[in-house]
């Protein structure tokens, strides 16, 4: 498929399959780091987070898949290889075991709030090139991760 074949021109949407290529790269490296705070919560929060970074390494893989299909429904084709996520990700690598409940809800804060950096980066991209499809799924995106950082920050008893 081609850009050209839903409504949009190629030159306008090339940039914009760049950024979610980089998206898709730092929503890898954020699903895996979600994937290691399920496995290695512990402590007295354990079952209340173990359950919610489930939620939200779920939410990642549905939102990776959808971000690899938006790609290629614009002609091109997705990043496939952790070295290429590693190599395009702002958002990196942490080791979860051993580390303190509320360290790893700080990790997934961060995470968020440069993943809502490249999305509002995204969204400005696709208004000016008209691909209101792209954001329309990224707005959606953002506002599970807003609303997800304020349930965080409270766990974390931050204002």
């Amino acid at each position: 498929m081609k850009a050209e074949e839903i409504g949009l021109e190629e030159v306008k949407v090339r940039p914009i399959v760049d950024q979610l290529n980089d998206l898709l790269a730092n929503y890898h490296i954020h699903y895996q780091k979600l994937r290691g705070c399920h496995w290695n919560v512990r402590g007295k929060s354990f079952f209340t987070l173990h359950a919610k970074f489930e939620e939200l390494y779920t939410n990642a893989i549905e939102s990776i898949d959808e971000l690899a299909e938006r790609i290629l429904t614009l002609g091109k084709a997705p990043l496939s290889t952790y070295q290429e996520y590693i190599n395009e990700a702002r958002i990196k690598e942490i080791k979860t075991a051993g580390v303190e409940d509320v360290k790893l809800v700080e990790a997934i804060l961060e995470d968020f709030a440069t993943l809502i950096e490249i999305e509002r980066e995204i969204m400005e991209s696709t208004a000016e090139s008209g691909d209101d499809g792209t954001n329309d799924m990224i707005n959606r995106f953002m506002q599970f991760k807003e609303k997800n950082t304020w349930m965080l920050r409270a766990f974390c008893s931050r204002d």
